[in-house]
């Protein structure tokens, strides 16, 4: 089985891991939000990578934001996605494979306000960065 990397930063790398042993029981709330754990593969290295993202729901899809606090460069686990779609998600006890892909211009345009509700800073960050900040939608495929 090949080996499963956490964030390279060591918050997120904790709380996913405190996250994947207790079945979300720790870290499924997270500041008053809920997380999920996203599991994409390395574009470059074929490496699994694991990250805690904070989520909603659209009908039976999770969205997650690839904000990196508006940074000028997309988060490399989106990049990752981008590359290879196929990832693998874990909402609680629950894991299954999905299919990732960024919101279209319309269905962003929906969407954008359901995650800022969830989480207002995501309207800061993107005040930060020229790049436009994906909403990114896991459609469940097992």
């Amino acid at each position: 089985m090949t080996e499963v990397k956490d964030s390279a930063s060591p918050w997120v790398a904790k709380h996913t891991q405190e996250y994947v042993e207790s079945d979300g029981k720790k870290g499924h709330e997270w500041r008053g939000v809920h997380t999920l754990v996203l599991t994409t593969t390395g574009r470059r290295t074929g490496d699994k990578r694991r990250n805690a993202l904070i989520y909603g729901t659209d009908g039976d899809d999770y969205l997650v934001v690839a904000s990196k606090g508006g940074h000028k460069n997309h988060p490399l686990w989106y990049l990752n996605l981008v590359a290879d779609p196929n990832v693998q998600v874990q909402v609680l006890g629950e894991r299954f494979k999905a299919k990732a892909r960024a919101a279209s211009p319309e269905e962003k345009k929906r969407l954008w306000p359901k995650m800022t509700k969830i989480w207002p800073d995501y309207e800061k960050y993107q005040a930060r960065t020229d790049r436009d900040i994906p909403v990114v939608i896991l459609e469940r495929s097992d």
